[in-house]
């Protein structure tokens, strides 16, 4: 009983320094992670509090600098710009969670059956993404709009189906380099079907490209939603937006430059963030580049 004490930290020290000893000292990983953290507490934020109600409006005061009053000043219907930030990280974390997910589900699904099935399967998945990538999410974003009208669901929607050629590509072409190794062959000898490979040795071994990717095209996404909020297809008022702020302060640029300053540097802030955490979690989940740490 008296030795139960010391063998705790004996056993798990080893277990830390794996990944997470490697993460600390990572630049990208940290600094990503930092944003990404940031992005993500804004929005959790804004669910409790905000400076002042984003949607009311103050005409009396529009267009008012930064003070102690309006942390990030006023825009042009003297709503709070620094609540009208925190409140479209919402948007933007939905967007991209939401895209990400259909894309990382239905991709990754059509890019295992291709590489399990082979031959004419195969063949009709990759077809199929080469027709999908020939109209990106802004251009499928404006057919879906000119038949269902704007809309954030119309967005999500558009950019999830954008998604979906990406994770598929990315799924067949590991799942094949997965299916070449001993380990599958053997399963296939000990009488396994190609579903149960799959989901035992097949998905466990591509998930870290995956999860790595799923986090580059989240910044995608959050890119895709601001342009098409801009273009007034995304977000619809009185639903604050990053894309549609831009919007707004395109015809202010010299009566108020801040205006389109501060959601510029909230949507290239949340985009490198997470691109620096996918490129940090790629160094970090490459067994080569793990061993050379």
């Amino acid at each position: 009983m008296s030795s139960l004490p010391v063998s705790l930290p004996s056993t798990s020290t080893p277990q830390l320094p794996g990944f997470w000893r490697r993460a600390m000292h990572h630049r990208s990983f940290v600094i990503g992670a930092v944003l990404s953290a940031l992005l993500i507490l804004a929005a959790a934020v804004s669910y409790v509090w905000t400076p002042w109600s984003p949607y009311e409006m103050d005409m009396a005061n529009k267009l008012q600098g930064p003070s102690s009053t309006h942390w990030l000043g006023t825009d042009v219907f003297g709503r709070d710009v620094a609540s009208l930030l925190l409140v479209g990280a919402r948007a933007s974390i939905l967007v991209g969670l939401i895209a990400v997910g259909i894309g990382l589900v239905v991709g990754t699904a059509l890019g295992l059956l291709a590489a399990a099935r082979r031959g004419w399967v195969e063949e009709a998945v990759m077809r199929l993404s080469d027709f999908t990538l020939a109209f990106p999410a802004i251009l499928s974003a404006i057919m879906m709009t000119a038949v269902f009208g704007p809309g954030i669901v119309n967005a999500i929607i558009a950019i999830g189906i954008y998604n979906i050629p990406t994770f598929a590509r990315i799924a067949r072409a590991s799942a094949n380099a997965v299916w070449s190794r001993e380990y599958v062959a053997a399963a296939r000898a000990c009488g396994k079907g190609a579903f149960a490979i799959t989901l035992q040795h097949v998905l466990p071994n591509i998930s870290a490209v995956l999860i790595v990717q799923s986090t580059i095209r989240f910044a995608i996404a959050i890119l895709a939603e601001a342009a098409l909020s801009y273009l007034g297809l995304g977000t619809q008022p009185p639903q604050p937006s990053w894309g549609r702020m831009l919007a707004e302060a395109q015809t202010m640029m010299w009566q108020a430059p801040l205006l389109a300053v501060f959601p510029g540097m909230a949507i290239a802030f949340a985009v490198l963030g997470l691109n620096l955490l996918g490129d940090g979690l790629r160094d970090l989940l490459d067994p080569r580049l793990a061993r050379a740490r």
